[in-house]
């Protein structure tokens, strides 16, 4: 859908063939006396598209460009799907990765499964998507490459781990 909506569904083919994928079920414990209720700090996922479902136990929340924190209330069969830094920066800027965190509020653990799509290979950003309104901001890069750059000094210290890797432009 994103590929046809932005007219560059030509590409979907062989960004599809290189995706990968990770499935991970996560749990988080309730916070022990005088400990903060954080159970993940604040973050953008290095994905291209993350896809999450939780139990009943809320935690998640998602951060609006107003700077407010506005929780997700999940149902049994609700997902939520989260753009990634990687899709910031093949979409050129149009899409911004979800800044998100896990609050442990509840009376019992909360799990999660989440899963995320990465791509082998060089990510290049359609030229469709670069013109005079909406300049090149991000350089071709390797997905994985970005992940490595995370767990460096730099990468995990950076305001948006993307733009450091991989930016032409502030874009975050």
């Amino acid at each position: 859908m994103v590929f046809e909506s932005y007219g560059v569904e030509k590409y979907y083919d062989s960004f599809n063939e290189s995706s990968t994928y990770l499935l991970r079920l996560m749990k988080y414990r309730l916070p022990e006396t005088n400990e903060p209720n954080l159970g993940c700090d604040v973050h953008t996922d290095k994905s291209f598209i993350t896809i999450l479902h939780q139990n009943e136990v809320n935690g998640l929340e998602i951060k609006t460009q107003d700077g407010d924190w506005i929780g997700f209330d999940p149902t049994p069969s609700s997902f939520i799907v989260m753009a990634g830094d990687a899709l910031l920066a093949w979409s050129n800027g149009r899409i911004h990765s979800a800044v998100h965190r896990v609050v442990m509020n509840g009376k019992k653990p909360r799990y999660s499964v989440g899963l995320f799509t990465y791509n082998e290979g060089i990510i290049n950003i359609p030229e469709e998507l670069a013109d005079d309104q909406h300049p090149l901001q991000f350089k071709p890069f390797d997905h994985f490459g970005l992940l490595r750059f995370f767990v460096t000094a730099e990468g995990s210290t950076a305001e948006c781990t993307v733009k450091a890797y991989c930016g032409v432009l502030n874009v975050c």
